[in-house]
């Protein structure tokens, strides 16, 4: 079943309260924009009770919020990466900032704000059929390799996205809750205003390279923090390895067998003693670099979402992210 009326419906009551926007002006011309907290009493935010920056200390009291680089007391070298973030979710606190407000291009890292708007506005049980337009074509490019009429579940999907990276799965996804991958890159861009990550804009549900398709570092670190919410998202990043069956266009098995792409689930890379990976998502493409967002716990358990963007090469993002997580 499609999801775009369900999704206009939310959004626009979503709207009438969230259409107070704040807007936080960081050092140079860089402007940060932050929406309105939909689920906080709207009695407390009155625009005409309350002060500017009353209402983005309201808005921002959950987060993390920094305007620019955080380093003091640090000693990890990023130096490889083109922006970095560590952010402790429990606290509040930025630990590492680099560059977490430059607009960039994401790769696959793209695909967290796929599964968010999948599991809010689609079913795990919801049956999606593959359209011509999974054929994908572009070197490289990871795929499950779905043919037209092939059919599985939303909890299905999900599990190929986030391990494999698979963007075909991404498109059939797309088309399942938009209608199109235009309609779908629609409610990705809303929901991305709603959680104040404004420095975005999301043109595909993959991250196959498009000029007007990025993210920043920070814009990430606020869609992982509402993507970790859901049970299921964090049930998958944390899974290694995943084994199913779907079904063609005949009602033919076909089988799904999936190795997640985190080095550190496959011991192929290792975080520090303190810190445990609970999952997270990788990214490649020859505009982004090499990509990575871990979501991890330390240990007495309080959380912390890191993020390397457009790093040089596989090893030395993982050599960037294992010395930002030593940090914690």
């Amino acid at each position: 079943m499609r999801c775009t009326n369900k999704f206009l419906r939310r959004f626009s009551a979503a709207a009438l309260i969230a259409a107070v926007v704040f807007n936080l002006t960081a050092c140079g011309s860089k402007e940060f924009s932050f929406a309105y907290d939909r689920n906080r009493n709207n009695s407390s935010y009155s625009t005409a009770s309350h002060t500017r920056g009353e209402k983005l200390e309201a808005f921002s009291a959950d987060l993390c919020v920094t305007t620019g680089d955080v380093t003091a007391g640090t000693t990890a070298d990023m130096s490889q990466a083109t922006a970095a973030g560590l952010f402790d979710v429990a606290s509040h606190k930025v630990i590492y900032a680099k560059s977490v407000h430059e607009k960039l291009n994401p790769a696959s890292l793209t695909k967290i704000m796929t599964a968010l708007c999948a599991l809010k506005y689609g079913n795990l049980d919801d049956v999606l059929t593959a359209s011509a337009n999974v054929n994908i074509t572009e070197s490289g490019a990871v795929k499950l390799g779905l043919k037209e009429g092939d059919t599985m579940t939303m909890d299905q999907a999900l599990h190929a996205l986030l391990l494999k990276s698979a963007n075909d799965v991404a498109v059939m996804v797309a088309e399942h809750i938009g209608g199109s991958v235009e309609g779908f890159a629609e409610i990705m861009n809303k929901e991305a205003n709603l959680l104040g990550a404004t420095n975005s804009h999301f043109v595909n549900p993959h991250g196959l390279t498009d000029p007007n398709h990025y993210t920043t570092a920070y814009d990430l670190y606020l869609i992982c923090n509402a993507a970790v919410k859901y049970d299921k998202f964090v049930e998958i990043i944390h899974t290694a390895s995943y084994n199913s069956v779907y079904h063609d266009k005949d009602g033919n098995e076909k089988t799904i067998d999936l190795t997640t792409t985190n080095a550190y689930l496959k011991n192929e890379a290792f975080a520090p003693d303190n810190i445990t990976v609970i999952g997270g998502k990788t990214g490649t493409t020859s505009a982004a670099g090499s990509c990575l967002l871990i979501y991890s716990r330390d240990n007495v358990g309080n959380p912390y979402i890191s993020i390397v963007l457009q790093s040089t090469d596989r090893t030395v993002m993982y050599q960037e992210m294992t010395a930002l997580l030593g940090e914690i």
